[in-house]
């Protein structure tokens, strides 16, 4: 057995992990990043990235479909799905090299293989064993399945929908979050028969209302059906098939079902109870500064309660290394977070929901306001509809800002810092928003909160 010895020890090397590796290693840390697989983790290699890449592909079929619209002559013969997959994977090759390049030059030692933290704050991986001054978990999440459904088959994950080398003609999606809408999006694209069933009343139900209904309606001219307000029971699939039973008896039949239920904590059997961490419903107890109960032990990303997002998992890296090198990072609290899906319509959101706000301050308090991006000229030239929805204190600062429409991911940065610097639409209405951009959606919203509505009434 040899023992290896470092400023810190990783454990883990995705999104959280590999930031706080780069950033502790610019501070002068000596660092190891131990990963089972590859550096990136889900996000780069099963999640964010391909995902979005496939969301790109399904975007230029409908352009193409859609191309007559706009005078120009194109015809979508179908739709390649070997070529998708050689595209998505490109992607993801690329970036993945220039990640582990970044790595290597930071002089960060990466170590493949399955790392277990022991009772001393080392970590074990095979025969050898690293020890640091301070050990970061960053161990990430998998994805859920319900009792009693057993993923296998046509019962297929995210991760398996990736992987699937044919378009279905027939899809099931079993969960109306954002994994589930951003793969109905695509296969409809794509041309398949969709259909999601959602147990909660509406879909992206974490999501202020107006963005829930509004995407229910576009799902709806999109031809993408859905199942609202009832459990899922049971499922059964044969060899072309798989059934899909509700609570209530009705049925769903389809060429696959994918399981969106969201996302577990990576926490069992590495050894963490064991040293002493404390685990709640298997994710890892911390402080707001990210510290376990065990002294130089910090936890990051997925594995932490709160919300599961590539950016939060890169930002709460960065902290804790910065915290370990003796600097006093600010803490984001998880509302001041940007949460953006990526279907067709987008739905991004920062802050606090309408319905939240009033909950915590009282209706008297409270104001929002909605302008309807039919009265935007870019979204009119790229064709699509949503809204702009920013939630207020009466006389007091913008609380939350919610976005629906085709591209809006791009502007919830601008909802973040109204949100975080605590501003009044008093002080953003002034400032100016470059015309024709779907910006400006932003800024009449700001205007009519302030009083001073321009194209809006």
């Amino acid at each position: 057995m040899t023992t290896h010895t470092f400023d810190i020890v990783v454990l883990g090397g995705g999104s959280g992990g590999y930031a706080a590796a780069l950033r502790a290693s610019e501070l002068g840390k000596t660092v190891a990043l131990i990963e089972k697989d590859k550096v990136g983790g889900t996000c780069l290699h099963r999640g964010c990235i391909p995902t979005k890449a496939l969301l790109h592909a399904a975007e230029v079929a409908e352009h193409v479909r859609g191309a007559a619209h706009v005078g120009i002559s194109a015809t979508l013969d179908g739709i390649d799905a070997a070529g998708v997959r050689a595209y998505r994977e490109g992607i993801v090759a690329k970036k993945y090299k220039g990640l582990e390049g970044l790595v290597k030059a930071r002089g960060i030692t990466t170590v493949s293989g399955l790392g277990r933290l022991n009772a001393d704050r080392t970590v074990s991986v095979g025969d050898d064993v690293y020890a640091g001054t301070d050990v970061i978990l960053a161990t990430g999440s998998y994805s859920r399945t319900l009792p009693g459904l057993e993923i296998g088959g046509r019962i297929l994950t995210s991760e398996q929908a990736l992987s699937l080398d044919v378009i279905p003609e027939r899809v099931l999606i079993l969960g109306g979050g954002v994994i589930g809408v951003e793969f109905a999006s695509v296969w409809r694209s794509f041309g398949a028969e969709v259909t999601i069933v959602e147990a909660l009343p509406h879909l992206v139900p974490n999501e202020d209302i107006a963005l829930s209904k509004g995407l229910e309606r576009a799902f709806r001219r999109r031809g993408i059906q859905y199942s609202l307000g009832v459990r899922f029971q049971t499922a059964t699939q044969d060899d072309t098939s798989v059934t899909v039973t509700l609570e209530d008896g009705k049925e769903f039949t389809a060429d696959y079902l994918l399981v969106a239920v969201g996302r577990g904590p990576v926490t069992a059997d590495l050894g963490f109870e064991e040293a002493g961490v404390t685990l709640d419903r298997d994710f890892v107890t911390v402080d707001d500064d990210l510290r376990t109960g065990v002294p130089g032990v910090w936890a990051v990303g997925d594995i932490t309660p709160g919300l599961q997002l590539a950016h939060r998992g890169f930002q709460q890296g960065i902290a804790v290394a910065e915290r370990i090198a003796g600097l006093a990072p600010v803490n984001i609290p998880d509302a001041q977070i940007p949460k953006v899906t990526y279907s067709s319509p987008e739905v991004a959101s920062v802050g606090v929901t309408e319905q939240a706000a009033i909950a915590e301050h009282g209706a008297d308090a409270v104001t929002a306001y909605e302008y309807n991006l039919a009265g935007n000229g870019k979204s009119e030239i790229i064709g699509t509809g949503g809204l702009v929805k920013v939630v207020r204190l009466k006389d007091g600062p913008v609380v939350g800002v919610h976005l629906l429409g085709d591209r809006v991911g791009e502007l919830i940065t601008e909802g973040q810092l109204a949100v975080v610097w605590e501003a009044h639409p008093e002080d953003i209405a002034p400032l100016i928003h470059a015309h024709p951009t779907q910006s400006e959606a932003l800024g009449e919203a700001f205007l009519a909160l302030a009083g001073k509505p321009l194209h809006a009434l």
